[in-house]
């Protein structure tokens, strides 16, 4: 069948996690979702790079604290490769500045480890799908976040890198960055979706960015 994700058969997922009853725990949630298949685990994110390049996930699901390397810099690492998997962080540690860098090192989602197993299996297919996921408490402390300290320096810092975009791709940047779909940046700037997809692909390419989270954040960066 086809999965979310657009390929064949269900979203391959690699479990990055310390804990083994937690990877215990996960495997049970997803050993009955058809959509989903566990194609391993792996103890510590140094481990992560490796099993991405033998296992070829679509998703990682992982946590930040982890011994010898973290989440983060296995995101870092990981979203580096050729076709690269999308990175959702499962995580009991909710810290304003650790969503923010585990959002710009290019992971698609953060939810925590106390979110329903039902919203869990939601966001693995979501990210698979190329849609972002946060959790709603992550949401709100992440938008007091960036609207706090430091404001102005990450304002004129993504309005300069903005300025690398033609008129239209910074209209689609902001779209993005206000959580429009691709349909509805279609229909909101009278674009047809390939147009859309076009221009999201320059995007990235042009700024260097991983995912359409990283474009939002710039935008609203630039507009705080």
């Amino acid at each position: 069948m086809a999965s979310v994700s657009g390929t064949t058969g269900p979203v391959r997922l690699l479990i990055a996690d310390d804990d083994a009853l937690v990877r215990s725990g996960l495997k049970m949630i997803f050993g009955g979702v058809p959509d989903i298949e566990v194609v391993g685990e792996v103890a510590d994110g140094a481990e992560v790079v490796g099993a991405v390049g033998t296992l070829s996930p679509r998703v990682v699901l992982m946590d930040i604290r982890m011994p010898r390397m973290d989440g983060i810099e296995a995101t870092v690492r990981a979203r580096s490769l050729p076709d690269p998997p999308e990175m959702l962080i499962l995580t009991t540690f909710q810290a304003d500045e650790t969503v923010l860098r585990a959002l710009r090192a290019g992971a698609s989602g953060f939810l925590l480890k106390a979110t329903p197993p039902a919203q869990i299996v939601t966001a693995v297919l979501a990210v698979a799908a190329g849609e972002p996921v946060l959790s709603p408490s992550v949401t709100r402390s992440l938008i007091t976040y960036v609207a706090g300290s430091g404001a102005d320096d990450r304002r004129a810092r993504a309005r300069q890198t903005l300025s690398l975009l033609t008129d239209r791709e910074r209209e689609v940047a902001y779209a993005v960055g206000q959580g429009r779909s691709n349909a509805e940046i279609c229909a909101e700037l009278f674009m047809g979706m390939p147009t859309v997809k076009a221009h999201v692909s320059r995007i990235l390419v042009k700024l260097g960015l991983n995912n359409r989270v990283q474009i939002a954040l710039l935008a609203n960066d630039a507009t705080i």
